[in-house]
C-alpha cells in the first residue's frame, strides 16, 4: 500500500548525496540547538523532569523522522501533553505515564493502518484554538511559581487552586529569581526581533546560567530540584502495568493519541504549504505510533510533529527526513557529552522559555477573529477554552467535538429540503403535464437522522391522498442508515393511505446504500428518470 512507505525511503530512492547530507546536516544542528531547552523545559512542566524530554526528543524524534509521512517533519515533545501528562503523572504515576503512552502509540498505528489521517481534518477550528489557548493559559500558569521565585510548597493541579496557591505564597517573592526570569525573557523576545535566526533560547539560558553562577545568586537551578538526573540514554524495558492501570489510563491514552494526532497533521501540512510537497496522513500517523512505543519503552514522553521546530527546520535548508534524524543524533551527543551542564540551568529561565511558548500556543490573532464569528462558532471556542482551563482537557475534546457535530448537524438539517409542485420540476410543459393525483417531490441534500422529520411531513402537506408520489433523489449526495429507515417509513406510510410510490433519477452511491436494504423497499418501484417515473404512472 502506497500510504506505508515512508516518506524517508521515497527521498532516498529518489537520489540523496554528499550535498543533500550537508544541508539536512546543518539543519538538524541547528533544530538541535532550539530543541534543547524546550525539551528539558517541557519535561520539567510535564510534571517529570529535564532528561525525560530530552530521551522524548532524541528516541521519537529520530523515528518521527525515518517512518512518518512527512519530508521535513521534526517531533519530539510539545506543549499540547503538558496537562495531559502532569495529570496521569498525579493520579497513576510515571508508570501510569508510560503505559498511557504506549497504548496511545498503538492507537495512532491503527488509526494510520486504518486510514484515520483524513478525518483529523475535521475536527473545527474552534475546537482545536479552545483548548490550544487553553493549555496555552495552563502552561502560563504552571510557570508563575518558578519565575517569581515563590515558596508555594505543592501547588494544586487545579488552575484556580494554583491561582489561590500563588496568592497566598506572594510573600516569598524571590527578587534575585525575578531578574533572572525577567532577563531571560527580554533576551529571548530581543534576539528574536534582532535576528530571528540567532538561537535564542539557548543564547538566553546559557547567559542565565553564567549569571546565577557567577553572581552567586541565590536562584533555584535544574541540579538543585534534580540532583539525580541521568545523563545517558536508558535502556528499554517494558513497564509495570495491570490491567486495573490499563482501564484507569486508557481515557488519557485517546487524549494523548487524539492530539499527537491532531498536532501532528497541522505541522505536516504547515510543512506542505512552506515545501511544496505533500505529506501522507496515514504514514504519518504510523510514524507517530512507532515513535510514541518506543518513547515509551525508553521511559519518554508523548511526542508529535513540533510546528515550530519543523518551521526551523524548512528555514534551515532540510532536503530530506534525514535532518529530523540529525536533530536527535546531534541532541544525543549533547547529552552524552555536556548533559552534567545543564545541572547550572536556572529554573526561571526554563519557566521564561516556558512563557514564550505558552504565547505562541495562545493563537491570540485567531482567537479574537473567531470571537467574531457566528454565536454557534463562539460558543464552541468559549465553551472548549474554559472547560481546557477549569476542567480538564479530555472533557473539554469530548464535549468540543460533540457539540461541534451537532453543530454541523444542525446547519446540514437546515440546508436540506423537500421541494414539492412546482419546486421538482423545472420543464413548464412537463408540470402541466402532471397527470391528476400525482405529487413529485424531490430532495435535495443529504438524507440523515437529522432531517428525517422534514420527509414524514411532506405528506402531510399534500392536503389530500394522491394516488401515487414520485420521489426524485438527483440533488441527494449521500444517505445514512437514518435516512434509509425514513424513507422506508416514508413508503409504508404513502402505501397505507392508498399511493404508490416512485424512486427516481437516483445517485449510484444512494441506491447502494438502499440496496442493501431491500426487503424495505419492496413496495416502492425505481425507475431511471422523471419522464420514466411519468410514463409508468401513465401505464
Amino acid at each position: 500500500m502506497q500510504f506505508m512507505q515512508p516518506k524517508l525511503l521515497i527521498t532516498l530512492r529518489e537520489g540523496y548525496d554528499l550535498t543533500k547530507f550537508r544541508a539536512d546536516a546543518l539543519a538538524g544542528l541547528t533544530v538541535a540547538i532550539v530543541a534543547l531547552p524546550l525539551a528539558m523545559a517541557l519535561g520539567i512542566a510535564s510534571g517529570a523532569s529535564p532528561d525525560k524530554g530530552l530521551i522524548t526528543a532524541i528516541v521519537a524524534g529520530f523515528l518521527i523522522s525515518a517512518l512518518g509521512g512527512s519530508r521535513v517533519q521534526v517531533g519530539g515533545p510539545t506543549g499540547a501533553f503538558v496537562v495531559v501528562i502532569a495529570g496521569v503523572i498525579a493520579a497513576h504515576g510515571y508508570d501510569g505515564l508510560v503505559m498511557a503512552t504506549l497504548m496511545a502509540g498503538v492507537i495512532l498505528v491503527i488509526a494510520g493502518f486504518a486510514g484515520l489521517g483524513k478525518l483529523m481534518r475535521f475536527v473545527p477550528m474552534p475546537v482545536v484554538t479552545g483548548f490550544t489557548a487553553g493549555i496555552a493559559v495552563i502552561i502560563a500558569s504552571s510557570q508563575v511559581g518558578d519565575f517569581f521565585g515563590l515558596s508555594a510548597g505543592k501547588v494544586p493541579a487545579e488552575f484556580i487552586g494554583k491561582w489561590e496557591a500563588y496568592l497566598r505564597a506572594i510573600a516569598t517573592l524571590s527578587w534575585p529569581t525575578l531578574v533572572v526570569g525577567l532577563g531571560t525573557l527580554a533576551l529571548i523576545i530581543g534576539l528574536k526581533r534582532l535576528n530571528p535566526r540567532l538561537p535564542g533560547y539557548l543564547i538566553a539560558i546559557v547567559a542565565a546560567a553564567l549569571a546565577v553562577r557567577l553572581l552567586h545568586l541565590p536562584v533555584e537551578t535544574v541540579g538543585e530540584r534534580f540532583p539525580a538526573m541521568p545523563t545517558t540514554l536508558p535502556a528499554p524495558h517494558l513497564p509495570a502495568f495491570s490491567l486495573t492501570t490499563l482501564r484507569a489510563v486508557l481515557p488519557s491514552a485517546f487524549t494523548i493519541a487524539f492530539l499527537a494526532g491532531i498536532e501532528a497533521l497541522l505541522s505536516a501540512v504547515v510543512a506542505d504549504g512552506m515545501t511544496g510537497f505533500k505529506h501522507r496522513p496515514g504514514q504519518e500517523l504510523i510514524g507517530q505510533g512507532a515513535a510514541n512505543i518506543a518513547s515509551a519503552l525508553f521511559g519518554g514522553l508523548p511526542a508529535t510533529g513540533a510546528i515550530a521546530r519543523t518551521a526551523t527546520n524548512i528555514r534551515a535548508g532540510a532536503k530530506t527526513p534525514v535532518a529530523g534524524m540529525m536533530h536527535a543524533a546531534f541532541l544525543l551527543v549533547i547529552l552524552l557529552v555536556a548533559g552534567g551542564l545543564v545541572a547550572y540551568v536556572p529554573m526561571a529561565a526554563l519557566a521564561a522559555i516556558l512563557l514564550i511558548v505558552a504565547w505562541g500556543m495562545s493563537e491570540i490573532d485567531r482567537f479574537r477573529s473567531l470571537l467574531r464569528m457566528d454565536a454557534g462558532e463562539r460558543a464552541l471556542l468559549l465553551l472548549t477554552f474554559g472547560l481546557t482551563v477549569l476542567v480538564d482537557l479530555t472533557v473539554a475534546i469530548g464535549v468540543g467535538v460533540t457539540l461541534a457535530s451537532l453543530l454541523f448537524m444542525a446547519r446540514m438539517s437546515e440546508a436540506t429540503g423537500v421541494l414539492a409542485d412546482d419546486e421538482s420540476v423545472e420543464d413548464p410543459d412537463q408540470r402541466s403535464r402532471l397527470p391528476d393525483g400525482v405529487e413529485v417531490f424531490r430532495i435535495a441534500g443529504p438524507m440523515f437522522f437529522g432531517v428525517a422529520g422534514e420527509m414524514l411531513d411532506a405528506l402531510g402537506r399534500i392536503g389530500r391522498t394522491p394516488r401515487a408520489v414520485i420521489l426524485r433523489l438527483d440533488r441527494v449526495p449521500y444517505i445514512d442508515s437514518s435516512g434509509a429507515q425514513v424513507l422506508e417509513t416514508f413508503v409504508r406510510q404513502a402505501r397505507a393511505w392508498g399511493a404508490r410510490v416512485i424512486l427516481c433519477d437516483m445517485p449510484r452511491p444512494v441506491w447502494e446504500t438502499l440496496a442493501r436494504s431491500t426487503p424495505r423497499f419492496a413496495g416502492a418501484e425505481r425507475v431511471q428518470s422523471l419522464d420514466a417515473a411519468l410514463r409508468r404512472v401513465r401505464s
